[in-house]
């Protein structure tokens, strides 16, 4: 990912935080010599600096996974997090000779991938269910009692899951660092008018610039 120097956000403990944010990643690899992308939810351990995943036994992509390397190689894929971004008219900033552009954060997590058991696998079902279900409170929470294990054994042959260990984060907060403080405030009140939830998480991660 290109990142200017002013637009780099290498704080660890806040790139972590989006990716925890939205755990529903974009994970890139190479299939066949072309890049193949794939919609994953995920669960991710900060500590131990992992994320799991798991994809369909009739994805060809976890075929990839499986394929032997050559010594020396190393498989590496990559999980795009994208957080919230806006579109920034010119017409907003104070400053005259602007041009549009787009703001936003992301984080790029590139990983090395493990095949996980069939227990480890259940485990990390359960661990998404249970982190999204507990947002749902007070519903009672869904857990795959309701499924009974036979059944839930059975659903599992269907996928295939796996851990991926980090090995590098990368984290692009494009805010307008590079404009003056009076352009970034009138771009941030301007989303803030919009009133779309993206736009206004945009401006107040633009207010954040000058804190």
């Amino acid at each position: 990912m290109y990142v200017p120097k002013h637009f780099d956000e290498t704080d660890e403990a806040t790139l972590f935080t989006l990716m925890e944010q939205d755990p529903f990643a974009i994970l890139v690899l190479t299939l066949n010599g072309r890049p193949e992308v794939n919609h994953v939810p995920v669960m991710i351990d900060r500590e131990r600096k992992t994320i799991s995943f798991h994809l369909a036994r009739a994805n060809a992509a976890w075929q990839e996974l499986e394929k032997p390397l050559e010594a020396g190689e190393v498989r590496e894929i990559l999980f795009i997090f994208e957080g919230a971004h806006a579109y920034i008219s010119p017409d907003w900033y104070e400053s005259a000779n602007q041009v549009p552009t787009w703001n936003y954060a992301a984080v790029h997590a590139y990983a090395r991938p493990r095949r996980l058991s069939d227990a480890q696998t259940a485990q990390m079902l359960d661990d998404i269910s249970a982190a999204q279900e507990n947002q749902l409170l007070p519903k009672k929470p869904w857990t795959n009692d309701k499924l009974g294990e036979k059944l839930f054994s059975g659903l599992r042959k269907g996928l295939v899951g796996y851990e991926a260990d980090i090995t590098e984060l990368q984290g692009k907060w494009k805010l307008s660092q590079n404009k003056t403080e009076a352009d970034r405030a009138g771009a941030a009140a301007a989303l803030d008018q919009r009133g779309r939830p993206g736009d206004r998480i945009v401006a107040n991660l633009m207010r954040l610039v000058d804190a």
